[in-house]
């Protein structure tokens, strides 16, 4: 066999753990094989169970189905198969050639495994954390259902949410490696950020200070400015900073398809002074809360407690009078981890989901005050990692609004 192109790649160990869980959930379901269908939407969230089982994919368009038995071999789909995806990984050496004919070919394989009257589970028919409405083809179903009309067709979603939801530790250290290169975009995003630069060109100096250090693309980089964004959009836009702006953004970089986030308000120039005491409502959320986030806390919890905490913290006169909190805090890992919640995703399932240990979130908790064009609010976000006695974040930055220019 020819030398492994040189990229970072996780361990055959890793391979063996995340095998054995996601077997032994199917034994406890009754399933014979689940098929992992090929969808490199959202940034590749959408892929990222093909990519978690069978370490096949990288970059946005890497198009990857994955046959996943009880026992024997691996299967992963791909388009140019044979010249990418074998010297790019140790762990599936079973890749055959899809020809962007992804049914025809799993199904080929299902029929070599004897499923005709098994159980198959699918993942992508719904349920995924941000997917009401699944990320599975209408060709790509119907070929599996034709083809196979004895078998019984389950959802195995929850089967791959579930078992994604703890982190090992090489995930662990990936996730790490993310976030320093995540804060290496949000200090070139400080250094060029001033009065007369153009919005777009600070955003690509942050996509590209990541891009520099290692990161896959595509990323999740939403980005906007102005004297007082309330919400980001999904692209910066062309205008030119002014004294007193503010930037809000989230930035990933992907280390092995793995994405830790940051929210890391910035300002050109200074602070505006509601922000900078919203600000501080905002700390005391964050901190307080990391020693609460315990396993066995509920996400339902989390939320009652930032809007407890807030508060509490918020003063009943001055700039930040009467502020609230809100939390959004969502799972990092492979693409949409969950449990997530929201200001407006807040999923009953989702809130009942209990804290383990080694999970990992983006945690993000906001501090707002006022309401139209007089509301203003602060965000600030790192990645953490569920502890046995509390929280701790795997970023280095000072946690504060920052100031550039």
């Amino acid at each position: 066999m020819s030398e492994l192109y040189e990229y970072p790649r996780f361990s055959l160990a890793e391979r063996d753990r995340r095998w054995r869980a996601v077997r032994a959930r199917m034994r406890q379901e009754n399933l014979d094989v689940i098929v992992t269908p090929n969808n490199t939407g959202h940034s590749t969230d959408f892929q990222s169970n093909s990519r978690y089982l069978s370490h096949v994919g990288g970059g946005g368009d890497a198009d990857i189905a994955v046959v996943f038995p009880l026992e024997g071999d691996v299967t992963a789909f791909a388009t140019s198969a044979a010249p990418r995806w074998p010297l790019v990984q140790e762990w599936t050496k079973d890749v055959r050639e899809a020809r962007r004919r992804y049914g025809k070919a799993v199904v080929e394989r299902l029929k070599e495994l004897g499923v005709e009257n098994s159980r198959i589970g699918l993942t992508g028919l719904g349920g995924g954390t941000r997917t009401p409405e699944g990320t599975i083809s209408h060709a790509f179903w119907t070929q599996i259902r034709e083809a196979f009309p004895k078998a019984e067709l389950v959802d195995a979603t929850p089967i791959l949410t579930q078992v994604r939801y703890l982190k090992s530790p090489e995930e662990i250290q990936v996730l790490t490696k993310s976030m320093e290169i995540v804060e290496m975009g949000v200090a070139a995003e400080i250094a060029t950020a001033r009065p007369g630069v153009k919005d777009w060109e600070v955003w690509a100096a942050a996509q590209y200070a990541m891009l520099r250090n290692g990161s896959e693309a595509p990323l999740h980089c939403n980005w906007l400015s102005g004297k007082n964004p309330i919400r980001t959009l999904t692209r910066p836009t062309m205008r030119l900073l002014q004294h007193g702006d503010l930037i809000i953004n989230e930035l990933e970089a992907s280390w092995i398809g793995y994405r830790a986030q940051a929210v890391q308000p910035v300002f050109v120039g200074e602070i505006h002074p509601v922000h900078k005491e919203l600000f501080k409502v905002q700390k005391e959320i964050f901190d307080e809360m990391l020693s609460r986030l315990k396993p066995g806390v509920t996400v339902r919890q989390i939320g009652e407690w930032t809007e407890e905490i807030a508060r509490k913290a918020a003063p009943a006169s001055g700039l930040a009078a009467n502020a609230t909190g809100k939390l959004t805090m969502h799972g990092r890992g492979a693409g949409d981890d969950g449990p997530i919640i929201t200001g407006t995703a807040r999923d009953p399932e989702q809130l009942s989901v209990e804290l383990q240990e080694n999970m990992v979130f983006i945690f993000k908790p906001s501090a707002e005050t006022g309401a139209g064009v007089e509301k203003r609010i602060v965000t600030w976000g790192d990645t953490i990692l569920i502890g046995a006695n509390g929280a701790r974040r795997l970023g280095k930055r000072p946690h504060q609004i920052a100031v550039a220019g």
